[in-house]
């Protein structure tokens, strides 16, 4: 009897020590941060935000490279079926324009007959068949209109948004392998009272055998022990599904190798939470604010297409033997453009990005209502798991004191197996409840602090 005595006593010591230290909740268990920091290093929604930010980047700097000179080079070759020249009637005006230059250069009356030992020049062509062009071309935007301006405030505020949409998203990843890594410490804990049970009931087989060969007991008894055992081996095959099926649920969240995962041994420690701490504005307000501002610039933008706008262009020839008579070798100027009606195109635009503006901010209003209401629901929910395990607590107290007395008994021969083997499994569930109300606890908590904004990890 001493035996089964101290065996007893030890389940009862087991269940009693699976009660939770007490952590700030500002604190995390150091692997649970690792592991969620992992998780933030490996999801794919993540990484995509990342790269629309990056695509945001990008649009901040296309807005500012409007302003840069543009610069160009371009050559061709080009052969024309004949060489292009003037008519015959231009051809003799200009031979006897030329003829008359020349009489009155060297003092010849305007009648007489030209000197046939003086050569005349043929006139030019005007475009020579054979066209080879190399040149350089200058297009410099000096004002936009302010549509560059606005672009690149609106690409900075959706760069903002993006950001805060990605800390948004990692609040919830992060908050996915908590609730995973709690789970998996209370299987844990159920599996230290699955344990002390087994080894109670292996010995418990051993004295009731004893007891039916000695004519003490029935074979009743031994059936009700290997009912036990069997309803005991049912709840280790729970465990171990339960267990496979976290370890898979982890594994898939935070890419940690199942190997390691299976060696975990998480606890549920309690966060030591004040409920009066100071509500910060979420991440998807800000999300939603920034992108806000982001949808008012564009409006902005839209609407300037209606400014003018200012240019500078410049081109410079590096081969002047090919030009024609009226191509120029360079030439620099500035101009203007002015989009005085576009088909109220722009304006179309701008009022449908208004609206998307508008729209954004109906759903920053239900952003926060649905924020305050998660805030009271957490509140309400942590307040009602704290008296639950007070209670919990109780009714540990009360299963306790049953079993030690049926146990009692029991030494006494005033009480049967069965009774004991109730009066253990009373006890059991007191704690497996205990610390599911643990479980809970830390769910509230860790929604609370989400839902305030200020869960860190």
């Amino acid at each position: 009897m001493n035996l089964k005595k101290v065996i007893l006593n030890s389940i009862i010591i087991t269940l009693i020590g699976i009660s939770p230290t007490v952590i700030s909740a500002q604190e995390l268990d150091p692997i649970l941060n690792d592991l969620i920091h992992k998780g933030l290093q490996k999801n794919h929604t993540i990484k995509s935000n990342r790269i629309e930010s990056e695509q945001a980047k990008v649009d901040q700097q296309m807005a500012k490279s409007v302003f840069l000179p543009r610069i160009t080079f371009s050559g061709s070759y080009t052969r024309l079926n004949d060489d292009i020249t003037f008519d015959d009637d231009t051809k003799a005006l200009l031979i006897e324009t030329q003829k008359l230059i020349i009489k009155d250069a060297i003092g010849l009356p305007f009648n007489s007959p030209f000197p046939e030992d003086i050569p005349l020049q043929e006139a030019a062509n005007l475009q020579d068949k054979n066209i080879l062009k190399s040149s350089v071309d200058l297009d410099w935007v000096l004002f936009s209109g302010f549509e560059a301006s606005h672009a690149l405030k609106a690409s900075k505020h959706k760069e903002s948004s993006l950001h805060y949409v990605g800390l948004a998203e990692a609040d919830k990843i992060a908050l996915q392998i908590i609730e995973t890594y709690d789970k998996l410490a209370l299987v844990k804990a159920s599996k230290k009272v699955l344990t002390t049970t087994e080894n109670y009931l292996n010995e418990q087989t051993f004295y009731v055998k004893k007891a039916i060969k000695n004519g003490l007991a029935t074979p009743i008894s031994r059936k009700k022990i290997e009912l036990a055992q069997q309803q005991l081996k049912a709840k280790q095959i729970d465990y171990e599904h339960k267990t496979t099926l976290l370890i898979e649920v982890l594994h898939q969240l935070t890419g940690e190798p199942k190997a390691n995962l299976r060696l975990l041994s998480p606890e549920l420690q309690l966060f030591a939470f004040n409920a009066a701490s100071d509500t910060k504005k979420r991440n998807e307000i800000k999300a939603l604010e920034e992108a806000e501002k982001a949808t008012n610039y564009k409006a902005k933008m839209e609407k300037s297409n209606f400014i003018p706008k200012v240019a500078l262009k410049g081109h410079y020839e590096f081969i002047e033997d090919n030009l024609s008579l009226l191509d120029p070798k360079w030439f620099i100027g500035a101009g203007i453009k002015w989009h005085v009606f576009d088909g109220n195109s722009s304006r179309l635009k701008s009022k449908k990005t208004r609206l998307e503006s508008e729209k954004l901010k109906e759903q920053i209003d239900d952003a926060n209502e649905k924020i305050a209401l998660s805030i009271t629901k957490a509140q309400l929910t942590y307040e009602a798991a704290i008296e639950n395990t007070k209670v919990v607590e109780k009714e540990i107290e009360l299963a306790q004191e049953t079993y030690n007395l049926v146990n009692q008994q029991y030494k006494n021969n005033l009480a049967s197996i069965n009774e004991v083997l109730d009066a253990l499994n009373d006890v059991e569930k007191a704690n497996f409840k205990l610390q599911e109300s643990f479980y809970n606890e830390r769910r509230a908590v860790t929604e609370l602090l989400h839902a305030k904004g200020i869960l860190t990890y």
